[in-house]
């Protein structure tokens, strides 16, 4: 799938490979246009840091000098973050207050739906009612 336009890319988790990472960063800068990426990482990334360094030095971008030293993933390790990728917590990229808006919406929505039900079974038991007493 090309989208245009598309210039920046945000990656929450570290791909697990650098082909995943190539993937993931091409849909900025394409046909000719420049484009940015961003990847937030963590401790338990180290591992993989490595490689998709490789690929951002190769490309001619600066990576820092801690990275470049962090010890290379072995192949072992490379098919296990590949098969089973690091569990994270949800992480979510709403606005709190727009969580909350969204949650009292739910509510109403709710409350709406169980009063139609009461209405629905009061009009049912009331037929109910004139049948039986005809």
């Amino acid at each position: 799938i090309d989208f245009k336009g598309v210039n920046m890319v945000i990656n929450y988790d570290l791909p697990t490979s650098a082909v995943e990472y190539i993937h993931r960063i091409g849909r900025t800068g394409r046909a000719g246009h420049r484009g940015k990426a961003v990847t937030f990482f963590t401790e338990d990334d180290k591992p993989l840091l490595r490689s998709i360094a490789n690929v951002i030095q190769r490309a001619g971008c600066p990576v820092p000098d801690y990275i470049k030293h962090l010890p290379k993933l072995q192949s072992k390790q490379k098919k296990k973050f590949i098969k089973k990728p690091l569990t994270r917590e949800s992480i979510c990229t709403t606005p709190k207050c727009f969580l909350k808006k969204g949650k009292r919406k739910m509510k109403t929505t709710k409350e709406n739906i169980k009063e139609k039900k009461k209405v629905k079974e009061d009009k049912q038991g009331s037929k109910l009612q004139t049948v039986s007493e005809s």
